[in-house]
């Protein structure tokens, strides 16, 4: 049976909707499909809270990178809307300081000008070592860099280092529960996916072989064959 259930999808740090194009179709087949805005400021739980004001009265959730930060979010001040819910090269674990340092030189360097010079390197961290050269995946991610803009950017970076330790709820989390991470993501690693799966009863891990960060757009088919079986857990 398709899901009759509306699916809301929270993209990434410096992620447009387009990061979803290659999934929406097969995903509207099945139910209405709602593509998130994660760009307009606030930290977390603001954006949290402004994401499920704008949401359906009750949906499906996935969020990929910086977007399954959000989706803890939501479900931590809203679980009783959320029917099950999907973690895309995510994890749960709060910003490491280091991590935190390179980011604020990062914010700097965006806010002297640099900001196409930042996508330009996330772009080689962004995908599998053989796609470093793809004139075509290196477009998409500068399209949704210029979607995005330096300023939600900038925004998103300052949102991200302040979020909060999830592995506390994930124990609480009860929905059908997908957590997809792939083989060669130099973002996020695979073992963060695997502490959030094994942390969540009855969650399904998947792993995408031979992929970067960028799961949607490098594996489209098998991102979507993924959230397709997700939707009939």
């Amino acid at each position: 049976m398709p899901n009759s259930l509306p699916v809301v999808l929270v993209p990434g740090l410096a992620c447009s909707p387009r990061i979803y194009d290659p999934q929406i179709p097969s995903l509207w087949r099945q139910g209405p499909v709602f593509i998130a805005n994660h760009a307009r400021g606030g930290d977390m739980a603001a954006i949290a809270r402004r994401i499920l004001a704008e949401a359906p009265l009750r949906f499906a959730l996935a969020g990929h990178s910086m977007g399954g930060y959000i989706i803890f979010e939501m479900f931590r001040q809203a679980p009783e809307r959320i029917s099950r819910l999907a973690f895309l090269n995510t994890s749960a674990r709060p910003e490491a300081p280091e991590v935190t340092e390179k980011r604020r030189v990062m914010i700097q360097e965006v806010k002297q000008g640099g900001y196409r010079a930042v996508m330009d390197r996330l772009f080689a961290n962004f995908v599998h070592p053989a796609l470093a050269r793809d004139e075509h995946l290196h477009r998409i991610v500068l399209d949704m860099a210029d979607d995005v803009g330096p300023d939600a950017f900038v925004w998103q970076l300052e949102a991200i280092t302040g979020r909060i330790d999830s592995r506390p709820t994930l124990a609480t989390i009860k929905c059908p529960t997908l957590v997809l991470t792939s083989d060669t993501d130099n973002m996020m690693p695979p073992d963060a996916s695997s502490e959030i799966a094994s942390a969540i009863p009855g969650a399904k891990l998947v792993t995408i072989q031979d992929c970067g960060h960028l799961t949607q757009l490098e594996k489209p088919q098998a991102v979507t064959d993924a959230l397709l079986d997700w939707l009939e857990m």
